[in-house]
């Protein structure tokens, strides 16, 4: 790089070719501004084949687990991808991956990250770095006696965003206020949910 173009000042905003996507600080960083531009182009190419061929019908969506002989790992597969899900070693696992309650709190943070790179990308909110951690108690002593009303699932879930971002603190809000109202994982949780079950027997079509 000759010294004329390292020395070169920015472009002023309104100088800024009409192509680029996300408006970005006078300096911007190594990070995800770059990704930002491309989701936002195939947000806006997602949403334009939406109204030319809009659904008629709800996606379906599936996941199945199996138990490992011998081991009782769990094995979850997702279409073409898997995941390991096992027991600590105190109770008769080989910690080969993260516990069924581990993974729902994995799925909020991955959503929640998700959703504010979407939003962000759809919003023109420049980031430069991204993180959520997810928390929640879990009492190994709910639904015992003396603590039937402590719950035996997750709860107290919080969660904390970490980013770095030259946007304003309004703007910053407008984007959180956006994630909340538009991530799927999150509205999951916080609404009422109803869930059917049932068990067929291998070989019989009767149910038990």
């Amino acid at each position: 790089m000759s010294t004329a173009q390292r020395t070169q000042k920015p472009a002023k905003k309104e100088d800024a070719p009409e192509e680029i996507l996300l408006e970005t600080a006078p300096d911007p960083q190594p990070g995800l501004r770059e990704y930002l531009t491309v989701k936002r182009a195939a947000l806006l190419a997602r949403e334009e084949a939406a109204r030319a061929n809009p659904p008629t019908q709800p996606h379906r969506l599936r996941a199945r687990a199996s138990a490992e002989a011998r081991s009782g790992v769990r094995r979850i597969r997702i279409r073409h991808h898997q995941i390991v899900s096992d027991s600590p070693l105190d109770f008769a696992g080989y910690d080969l991956g993260p516990a069924s309650p581990e993974i729902q709190l994995g799925v909020l943070s991955s959503c929640l990250t998700h959703v504010f790179l979407i939003q962000a990308a759809r919003l023109r909110v420049p980031l430069d770095a991204l993180e959520v951690q997810v928390e929640a108690d879990q009492d190994p002593r709910g639904g015992k006696p003396g603590f039937e009303e402590t719950p035996i699932y997750p709860h107290n879930i919080s969660y904390t965003v970490h980013l770095t971002s030259p946007a304003s603190a309004e703007r910053v809000r407008e984007l959180h206020e956006t994630v909340e109202r538009e991530c799927p994982i999150y509205n999951l949780l916080i609404n009422p949910q109803h869930v059917t079950g049932r068990v067929v027997l291998t070989g019989s079509p009767r149910e038990v």
